[in-house]
């Protein structure tokens, strides 16, 4: 699948914590083995009990829509040419309290809807730096 925000578009940068969200192609969202509060994005510590005693457990890979906005500015010099698009915040499910920042892709500028369900889908990129393959999370309207 070609890239929604354009192939020249900026990676993340990974780290041990975010490793699993970016490449797994699943939703992987870190939960604490103690109090098993759920987190994301991922931290060193629980925020909920300062344990660091964490691990990540594939969660459904839906969600609904809690905000979402259309982005008719381009923010960076290479989206230009990509707005308008998408942005929402996704309510994880199997994850309580924790959202997910991503575009809903199959839905024009201004047409996703508060409470509206999704399912995460997965864009490929290879990090050029590193040549690792990433599995960016976006999401698409059920």
């Amino acid at each position: 699948m070609a890239r929604h925000l354009g192939d020249d578009y900026l990676l993340p940068v990974l780290d041990p914590d975010n490793t699993p969200w970016f490449t797994s192609g699943r939703l992987q969202v870190q939960f604490c083995s103690d109090c098993n509060a759920a987190q994301h994005p991922p931290e060193d510590v629980c925020v909920s009990c300062r344990s660091t005693h964490l691990e990540f457990r594939e969660m459904p890979g839906e969600g609904t829509v809690e905000s979402a906005v259309a982005v008719h500015f381009p923010v960076h010099p290479l989206l230009k040419d990509r707005v308008p698009y998408n942005v929402a915040v996704i309510s994880i499910d199997g994850a309580p309290g924790c959202n997910a920042i991503g575009n809903v892709t199959n839905k024009g500028a201004g047409d996703v809807e508060i409470g509206q369900r999704v399912r995460a889908i997965f864009e490929e990129a290879t990090d050029p730096n590193t040549g690792e393959k990433l599995l960016i999370p976006n999401w698409v309207a059920i």
